[in-house]
């Protein structure tokens, strides 16, 4: 496993990102327990999570991705990059959601304890809150560091205005700084390549980016005339999300011709679709996930074959140029 540099910081991770949304829901916690075990047998050392996950669950599953993690990490903890998120609804009441100072605060010290540990190494805003002055946020962000409740502060789920923004408040503030971010990113969805990587590397803003797969899409095991019957597009109320995303008649399309690509590279379409994805200067380790712990052995694989080919990736990028025109909603 390559490890790679978090940003313009001194923090070191590995290549490739542990997502662990499905845990709890799609995976019950031994299978959960396997997964983690087998990243860790790849050599895959950083762990992303979020308090409202599992994926597709409700208020009442919300947190028990976290709890099944920091059983997890028992022993172990000082071992791992360990990542979580804050914004999502987590209880009854009108400030149990959102990017106010007190839902940050009172979030952190939840994660904390199902987490099983005293600090989180990435804590991020899962999500942009229009209700909230975005001083505010970044304010409580900074006090959850110098509390030495987290280590470094990110995003996910920004436009690229607002992280601009937020980088400069925080500057001009001299407040914690965004040193990540976490958008949406693979062969079929390229829209932040025209400003939120640009913008990322150019002010060493780590990208950590979710669905390299297309939600499992990039698999080629989907075939459009079939209802779906497993994986994120069946997944709870997030099923239907993930259906509007990909299950699309272009989409499919897309991936036959990807398919082809990748027989002549001698690689599968989950491998090619990884190591396009690393392959952008701008990203620094892909969220990676699985149902179970085989499906892990194509992502590890991207890494193993290092650097893409460049006459590959401009065939990819030709390929899916489109695809950087899409509505961001989709």
């Amino acid at each position: 496993m390559r490890h790679v540099k978090f940003g313009r910081t001194g923090l070191r991770v590995s290549a490739l990102c542990l997502g662990t949304m499905t845990f709890g829901l799609q995976c019950d916690e031994e299978t959960s327990r396997s997964i983690l075990d087998r990243a860790a047998e790849g050599g895959i050392n950083f762990l992303d999570t979020a308090d409202v996950y599992p994926l597709g669950g409700d208020r009442a599953t919300a947190g028990r991705t976290e709890e099944i993690v920091g059983r997890w990490l028992t022993g172990k903890r000082h071992d791992y990059i360990v990542a979580t998120k804050c914004v999502g609804q987590m209880g009854p009441n009108l400030w149990d959601q959102g990017m106010s100072r007190k839902h940050i605060l009172d979030a952190i010290d939840a994660s904390l304890r199902r987490l099983n540990t005293d600090y989180i190494d990435l804590y991020q805003l899962h999500g942009f809150d229009p209700a909230t002055p975005i001083d505010e946020a970044l304010e409580a962000l900074d006090a959850v560091v110098r509390a030495g409740k987290a280590r470094y502060v990110g995003v996910s789920n920004w436009m690229a205005h607002r992280i601009a923004r937020g980088l400069g408040r925080s500057e001009v503030k001299g407040l914690a700084r965004i040193d990540s971010a976490q958008p949406r990113y693979n062969l079929l969805f390229r829209t932040f390549e025209r400003d939120l990587l640009p913008l990322c590397e150019e002010e060493g803003v780590a990208v950590i980016p979710y669905n390299p797969l297309a939600g499992g899409l990039l698999t080629g095991k989907h075939k459009l005339e079939d209802k779906p019957n497993e994986g994120r597009f069946t997944l709870g109320r997030a099923g239907s999300m993930y259906q509007q995303r990909y299950w699309h008649e272009n989409e499919f399309d897309t991936v036959e011709r990807l398919k082809g690509i990748a027989k002549e590279a001698g690689v599968s379409l989950a491998t090619l679709a990884v190591s396009w994805v690393m392959a952008n200067p701008a990203i620094t380790a892909p969220i990676v996930g699985a149902s179970r712990p085989e499906q892990l052995a194509d992502s590890l694989a991207a890494v193993g074959d290092g650097p893409m080919a460049q006459d590959l990736k401009d065939t990819l990028d030709d390929l899916t140029k489109p695809w950087r025109a899409v509505d961001a909603e989709r």
